[in-house]
């Protein structure tokens, strides 16, 4: 696989086009050292490109090696930087899906203890930490690290110690037969394992808003806008969300716009927010907390243009014309490819692991004689870390512990089948 850390990309596309800003968070997320080059008009158009702007079928994509690329997908811009390969073994002691912090964790643990290992992530590693502008409180980082280069640490460890890493790849359905689960992958190749983990995170929640899916990507963005940050220069921009990862997108997007309006569901910042973050962000000069507050509805024409706020204790609305706003209201656990299979999930969805199956699990449904490893699902050697565990703390450095501790669990299992 190609190192991602390829100088001279060259991105030419619209301000407010859908498809350059995808390409943007990806190459972002993926720690690609690109150019950013807004192309509006005619003028700009013929300078750069040699072809007037109706012509030009924007975004343009120049590569390192000189292949130039017309409005690419990301698979096809990951397929030319070389991070698009088949499977090399036709079974792996472990297959790891998802690339965030617990399933990089995981890779890089059993890869170094011997395992063939092969991980699998439908886009890109780092998961929602990959979305982090700066971790603060991450073990041996104290000036922070944001997420997608620490990710990208974990990649290089885990390819190193010779995990392999499929991206680009999401699971379509998989199934447990003689000990091993089969999973189906969206390019239709077959996944064979003798054990697994399941660090699929989770997926951003919507607003479930009127015309949300219009303004995706052209005002509308989900994550701390790690990409979008220096684009909104000037700009009043909005941040709906309480956590850790709305007070990152604060104080990352305040360093740029004129002014960033905090929305925050509930009544008390410091229940949701670090303490030192939550510090920051009430010390920043050009933030407004709006608590108690939720967005009713966005307004625009192509791109969003405003949105409107309502105080859900008083009643009272107001519009606030902004050009961006960013979502940040935690996730729903990606685990629906579970659906027809005997993995127990918890009301909300989330994978039920260990002890918490007691009382979960009818009698019959686990099938061994002793009870399940601390992170094992109901089917013997199938494990879950993360953010789609039920009961996990929502912490990027308890997503690593629980990836490394599943591999212990991996090694017993492995042991006690072979």
């Amino acid at each position: 696989m190609v190192a991602p850390h390829a100088d001279k990309v060259r991105l030419y596309g619209h301000r407010r086009s859908r498809d350059a800003y995808a390409i943007r968070d990806f190459l972002t997320r993926s720690v690609v050292h690109f150019t950013w080059i807004e192309v509006d008009d005619d003028a700009a158009c013929l300078r750069l490109l040699g072809l007037p702007l109706r012509d030009a079928r924007l975004p343009v994509v120049d590569l390192p090696d000189g292949t130039r690329l017309i409005d690419p997908s990301v698979e096809a811009i990951a397929a030319h930087l070389g991070w698009i390969a088949r499977p090399r073994l036709t079974e792996y002691d472990l297959s790891i899906y998802g690339a965030g912090p617990a399933g990089l964790s995981a890779a890089v643990y059993a890869a170094s203890e011997g395992l063939d290992v092969v991980l699998v992530e439908r886009e890109t590693v780092g998961g929602q930490a990959g979305y982090s502008s700066l971790i603060e409180n991450y073990l041996g980082f104290p000036a922070g690290v944001a997420g997608a280069d620490l990710a990208e640490r974990a990649r290089q460890q885990a390819v190193k110690f010779g995990a392999e890493l499929l991206l680009m790849r999401g699971g379509i359905r998989g199934r447990f037969e003689g000990g091993r689960l089969h999973a189906d992958l969206t390019d239709g190749t077959r996944m064979v394992s003798r054990s697994n983990i399941c660090a699929t995170g989770v997926e951003w929640r919507r607003l479930g808003l009127e015309r949300e899916d219009d303004f995706l990507g052209v005002g509308l963005y989900y994550g701390a806008g790690t990409s979008e940050a220096a684009d909104c220069t000037g700009d009043d921009v909005v941040v709906v969300g309480g956590g850790n990862s709305a007070g990152q997108a604060v104080m990352n997007l305040s360093a740029y716009a004129r002014r960033v309006t905090m929305v925050v569901r509930g009544s008390d910042l410091s229940s949701t927010l670090s303490d030192y973050l939550a510090q920051r962000v009430l010390r920043a000069p050009n933030v407004e907390i709006r608590l108690d507050t939720r967005v009713t509805r966005l307004d625009g024409d192509e791109t969003l243009s405003g949105v409107r706020l309502e105080n859900t204790r008083t009643g009272l609305a107001e519009d606030l014309a902004v050009g961006r706003m960013f979502v940040c209201i935690g996730g729903e656990p990606d685990t629906e490819w579970a659906t027809d299979t005997p993995i127990v999930r918890d009301e909300l969805g989330y994978l039920v692991t260990g002890p918490d199956l007691r009382g979960r699990v009818a009698d019959g449904v686990w099938p061994l004689r002793r009870d399940p490893f601390f992170l094992e699902t109901s089917v013997p050697g199938s494990f879950a870390v993360g953010d789609v565990r039920h009961g996990s703390v929502k912490r990027v450095a308890s997503a690593v512990g629980e990836g490394a501790m599943a591999v212990t669990f991996v090694h017993r299992y492995l042991s006690e089948t072979s």
